[in-house]
């Protein structure tokens, strides 16, 4: 089975009584659920109660670290179904106690009034080196955690506009800004839903590394202490995650051990599909 269909498997959760669903996490070793899949899957479950309008916005906030070993219950509240708009709560549940809570809103589809900022100036995908091309060229002293994370087979292909965030920094700080280009590794099902869901997943990735570079430290640093808080989407426009998209990430701020990030994704014409925002705890590990 590919990294893809893992993950379109991952998504599709068992129902097992009304309102309520249970996931399950990739067996690859991993000490903590990824947040982006306790996201998708709390998007996954919400959406399989309401049928017949897409999701515009959802916010989330981690409680507590997901453990890989045991399936994720989600429990979804329907509080609320309007003529125009429909929200879910959901709740995902590991050993009895809550580890992610989702508020989802859904709306009937309409037309209105549009505008969005322009896609930032960067270079296309194909004239940034792969995934494969960028290990190839790693070194002895490349940190082991950098090679370990390229080790790993994973759904989404990611490329950096800026590549040294795979290269060690000596703790040089940079401008908080980050461009990366994703797309799933395979094509997709022509189903909306399983596009959004992937989308929710892969909006977890990179974003929180941002809020690091002003402090000229990585995700990857063994000394950092990094983890999502809370996290917000919003969907705008049609797009296909199996087409290449354009994160551009930002971090406005960082204080008391808390990063706050943001970021908009483009469709590869330019078009503005989603936005993000996300706080989370970046801390220096005692010893």
């Amino acid at each position: 089975m590919t990294p893809i269909e893992s993950l379109l498997e991952i998504l599709d959760l068992e129902k097992i009584e009304h309102n309520i669903y249970r996931g399950r996490s990739p067996q690859v070793g991993w000490q903590r659920v990824f947040g982006g899949l306790v996201i998708s899957q709390a998007l996954v479950a919400a959406a399989r109660t309401v049928p017949d309008r897409p999701p515009h916005s959802l916010h989330g906030y981690f409680v507590l670290p997901g453990d890989p070993s045991v399936p994720i219950v989600y429990e979804v509240d329907r509080i609320r179904d309007g003529k125009s708009f429909t929200t879910r709560n959901c709740v995902a549940i590991q050993h009895g106690r809550p580890i992610f809570s989702l508020s989802a809103s859904f709306q009937a589809e309409e037309t209105g009034l549009e505008h969005a900022f322009a896609m930032p100036s960067v270079p296309p995908p194909e004239q940034l080196p792969s995934e494969a091309e960028l290990k190839a060229g790693f070194t002895e002293k490349t940190p082991e955690p950098i090679r370990r994370y390229f080790d790993q087979p994973r759904p989404i292909e990611a490329r950096h506009v800026d590549q040294s965030r795979y290269k060690p920094r000596a703790g040089i700080p940079g401008e908080p800004i980050q461009y990366v280009w994703f797309r799933a590794t395979e094509r997709l099902p022509d189903d909306p839903a399983i596009h959004r869901a992937v989308l929710a997943y892969l909006s977890d990735m990179t974003l929180l590394d941002t809020a690091l570079i002003a402090h000229g430290r990585s995700g990857f640093d063994r000394d950092m202490q990094v983890a999502s808080l809370d996290h917000a989407f919003w969907f705008h426009r049609p797009f296909r995650a199996d087409d290449w998209l354009l994160y551009a990430q930002d971090s406005p701020t960082s204080s008391g051990a808390r990063g706050l990030t943001r970021g908009l994704i483009y469709s590869r014409d330019g078009a503005l599909i989603a936005s993000v925002a996300q706080e989370g705890l970046i801390r220096r590990r005692d010893g």
